[in-house]
């Protein structure tokens, strides 16, 4: 079974503890208009999944959910990377698919990060479906 990344809206990423066990959180995602195994997705640099995801080098799994991580397939096997450098071309593409796919609710998602004093620590994180 596959990811349809064209009619889903979220993804329950699995990140893996140090210990092994997994995470699963659900997620907003943006498949790459170029190429329909890479995802983007937004979220707080200072979360667990983004420090999970570094010390398990990019170790994860995706699977297609509702807004509450009810799984509606699979899992697959992916490889995820952070990307905390605001001007970087991965960072750029990442809020640019974000905001092109969820518009009015991503602007406002970002906008309330202004005031609850996240902003600053706002990264993307980029994952690649495998197989």
């Amino acid at each position: 079974m596959s990811l349809d990344v064209h009619r889903e809206r979220y993804v329950s990423l699995v990140t893996l503890k140090r210990d092994g066990s997994e995470v699963a959180t659900p997620i907003w995602f943006a498949p790459d208009p170029d190429d329909d195994k890479l995802l983007w997705m937004y979220t707080n640099g200072q979360s667990w999944k983004v420090k999970r995801i570094r010390n398990q080098a990019g170790r994860a799994r995706v699977a297609a959910c509702d807004a509450r991580g009810k799984l509606r397939g699979e899992y697959l096997e992916a490889e995820a990377a952070v990307h905390d450098e605001p001007g970087s071309r991965e960072f750029e593409r990442a809020f640019e698919t974000i905001i092109d796919r969820y518009g009015w609710q991503a602007r406002l998602v970002m906008f309330g990060s202004r005031f609850g004093g996240t902003h600053r620590h706002r990264c993307a994180l980029s994952v690649r479906l495998k197989g």
